[in-house]
Formats: structure tokens, sequence, C-alpha cells
């Protein structure tokens, strides 16, 4: 524990307990009314029209949980910009006060950079210091309302991680969700699929970029001979296009059928209630994550929405996976032969995973597709399409 994070936590311990909450809808869509009763701020006219040369560049954040996949690409992603020359910088919305036992900018950025790693951009909490910028970027569709009303802004643009409308049941949040995707922002979209279905559904204007992979880190393992006779499922409740309950099943019919198959379960910090014996692993720094895919058979990630960044990684590490077949997956990974896809059935998901147990020929190949699929995702590569996509914000404005 180094000194300023000592001192964080000395200070939330003498503050005694931190305000409560207030996830009211007056407090988590304040921007939603905001923007309803005054509209946006308008643009105004930019240094230059954005085709080239250093960008100075403000991403606007939501709240950050623990581990969370979506800030971990914000962070790469502004590396990535600022290793190509461009001034970024980080501003944290948290309308409900999630983060209230970090009290200023000093704590903010100490604790996103012990979760996601160091950037040079200054970290605000709140936007006090706003002076404006070239480009703003929204990241969320919390965050796409609150973009919307900051003055002094060249350009616009959105960076769409997933559908989140249907991250809602239907509800007054599902629509304003929806809305943003008309809003007249570029959207910079985290795959082919999602860039179409933007384009298509909602008319937005529309790039997209590739999720990286950190290969410093995610590296091919060993072969099959080598590996344990293991399954290792990506099970986050907390985020149910992961399909959790539907890859339960899918393991318990697994286990009736192959009792001696380990087990494992990951992404969770509770323990997720399994009815066949399970090893849980909780939630992993990404050295433990590299390991835990270097030492299983088969990999097991269920997407129902946009791919997440976790089956890349695993085939990164030459593990091959079983994905279940969706628009979004077949998308991702129907071409590159690399994912076994599996209909939205428990016996289906079941025979995937066994075919990929027991066939060893399907199991190389499938793993060296996965490695030669991987080797193109890069950090770099993702943070250059980034770019052109901020780029085009500026012909969007008009």
């Amino acid at each position: 524990m180094d000194r300023h994070e000592l001192t964080d936590r000395v200070k939330r311990r003498l503050r005694r307990a931190p305000p409560p909450l207030d996830e009211s809808a007056f407090a988590a869509h304040a921007a939603v009314a905001e923007l309803a009763r005054h509209g946006p701020a308008p643009l105004t006219p930019p240094a230059h029209d954005g085709t080239s040369g250093p960008l100075e560049v403000a991403i606007v954040i939501p709240w950050f949980p623990r581990g969370g996949g979506g800030h971990a690409t914000i962070f790469n992603l502004v590396r990535g910009l600022e290793a190509r020359g461009h001034r970024c910088s980080i501003w944290m919305d948290d309308p409900t006060g999630r983060h209230a036992d970090l009290p200023d900018d000093g704590a903010v950025g100490r604790a996103l950079r012990r979760e996601f790693g160091d950037v040079a951009a200054p970290i605000r909490r709140g936007f006090d210091a706003w002076r404006g910028a070239e480009v703003v970027l929204a990241t969320s569709w919390p965050t796409a309302y609150r973009v919307q009303l900051l003055e002094r802004c060249g350009a616009r643009a959105y960076l769409v991680q997933d559908h989140e409308p249907e991250f809602h049941a239907t509800s007054a949040e599902a629509i304003w969700a929806a809305a943003t995707y008309r809003a007249g922002f570029h959207c910079i979209a985290a795959s082919r699929w999602l860039a179409a279905l933007l384009r298509d559904e909602y008319g937005a204007s529309v790039s997209h970029f590739d999720l990286g992979i950190d290969h410093g880190r995610y590296s091919a393992g060993p072969g099959r001979s080598e590996r344990a006779l293991r399954v290792l499922f990506y099970a986050r409740p907390s985020t149910p296009r992961r399909a959790v309950p539907l890859g339960l099943f899918a393991l318990a019919e697994l286990h009736r059928r192959r009792p001696g198959v380990e087990l494992e379960l990951f992404g969770s910090r509770a323990e997720v209630p399994t009815p066949f014996p399970s090893r849980q692993l909780g939630l992993l720094s990404a050295d433990e994550l590299a390991a835990a895919y270097r030492g299983a058979t088969t990999g097991m990630v269920l997407s129902l929405t946009n791919p997440s960044l976790v089956p890349q990684e695993m085939l990164a590490c030459g593990l091959p996976c079983v994905d279940v077949d969706r628009p979004s997956t077949r998308s991702e990974w129907g071409p590159s032969d690399a994912v076994e896809l599996a209909a939205f059935d428990p016996a289906a998901i079941a025979d995937a995973l066994e075919r990929l147990l027991d066939q060893r020929e399907l199991w190389e190949r499938r793993s060296a597709a996965g490695v030669a699929w991987a080797a193109g995702r890069t950090w770099p590569r993702a943070a250059a399409q980034v770019e052109a996509g901020l780029r085009a914000a500026f012909p969007a404005r008009r």
C-alpha cells in the first residue's frame, strides 16, 4: 500500500461513514431533466477541422466498479491516444455519490489509476474545473446527457461499448438510453455488429473499433496434453447479458455426463450458488486471469449482446472457448473458426464443451485459430481506430 492510498483510507475513517447514496431518479438522471429544459449547449467553432494534428479530448466517465471491463477499455484507449500525441483529460460524473468516500480529484485519480492503470491525463471529480475541449467523448448513456450540457466544446463523440437499452427492462431508462443514439453524436462502436445496429436502427453517424488485447500479459500457453481437464466459466451475475443462469444449467448437464471434469467460475466478488461441485475463483487480477486461461482446457463466456473482452483474452492464451450463437457473436467469431458457437440451450452448450474436451484435433484447430485471430487485436490499433472516430466527429457536427 503506497502513502497516498494509506492517507485516503485514514481520511475516509476520520470522516466516519460517507453520505448515503441518493439513487433516486432525481439524482441519477438529473442531466436528462436538465437537457429537456434547456436543450444541448451550442457547439463552439473549433480551432481546426480535426483532420490532422493533436486533439484535445475530454473523456466523461461514469462511476467505476472494481474490475469493470468498460473502464479498463477506456483507460487502455486513453493510453493509446496519449501515445499518438493527443491531450486527454478524464472527468468522472457521479451524480448519486457512489464515490462519496473519494472526496477530491486526487483521491479519485489515485483510485482509478490503481484499478485501471496509469495515464498522463488529469482526472477530475465533477465539472467544477471544466473549461471546454476540442472534442468531448461520452462513454455511457447517462454521460451522453451530461456531455450535451457541457459548454465550449468543438465536437461531441460517443464511445459505445454495448447496446445499453438492453441493460434495462422496458422502462424510462431504456427509452432514455436509446434516445442517446439519435442525439447527433458521432458514435464509435466497439464492434462491427454494434456499429451496424446503431446505423440501421437509429440512423447514427458511426464508425467502429476492435477491442485490443494486452499481448504482454495474455499469450499462448501450453498445448492440450499439458492442461487440466477443466472448464473455466465467466460467471458474473451482476451483468445479466452474460447469461449466467444458462451457463449454470449447461455446466450442471456437463457434470451429470462427465463428473470428473473440473468446473471453475470467476468474475464475481460474491460466490455463485451452483448445483454441482465448483471452485469459485472470484475477482482475479489480470495476471491471475492469464494463468487461469493457460491452465484450463475450455473457456465459456456467454454474450447476449456485444462480446466482452474476456473471450478474446482467452483466445490469446490458446484457450478455445464456447459462446452462445447470436447475431453479435456470429459477426465477431463466425468467420474466425476460433470459437465454438452453440445454440441457446443448456444441452447444446454442454455438447459444445464436450467436443472441445474430447476432440483433440478440434481443440488444436480452435486453439491455433484463436491465437491467430487475437494477434491482430492490439490496443494501439484500437486507439488509432478511435482517433479516426474522434476526427469524424468534426464533420458530423455540420
